[in-house]
Formats: C-alpha cells, structure tokens, sequence
C-alpha cells in the first residue's frame, strides 16, 4: 500500500483502517454505518502542498467559511 491517504477510525468498536485512496475511505465508512449503525470518522493524510493551499482557499466544500461570518 502506497502512504495512507486516510484513516478511518470508530470509537465505538475500536476499527481502524489506513487507505490509499479517499473514494476507498468514503466507501469503508459508509459500509460501517450500514453495518452496524455506529458513526465512524476519517483523518486525512498529507497531500501535495499545492493541493492543501487550494483546499485551504476553498474553505470546506468549497465554501470559504471566513466570507459567510
């Protein structure tokens, strides 16, 4: 596995799983609520330095939340 570009983590069960790739994460936690009703979360990994600028100006989904203050 190339370096974790996401690790997906439940506090109620203990899961833990590292992913390459985030489309894989998304659907592993989508999977685990279907499952067993529990709300599992994500921690991202590093990304190129020119694509965590750009998210950091898009704000979250694309929303820059500094302008709807």
């Amino acid at each position: 596995m190339s370096t974790p570009r996401a690790t997906v983590s439940c506090p109620t069960c203990g899961l833990e799983e590292r992913f390459s790739k985030l489309a894989d994460a998304r659907l592993r936690i989508e999977e685990h609520r279907a499952e067993t009703g529990h709300d599992p979360t994500w921690e991202l990994g590093r990304f190129a330095p020119g694509v965590e600028k750009m998210g950091d100006e898009a704000g979250v989904c694309g929303v820059n939340l500094d302008e709807n203050r």
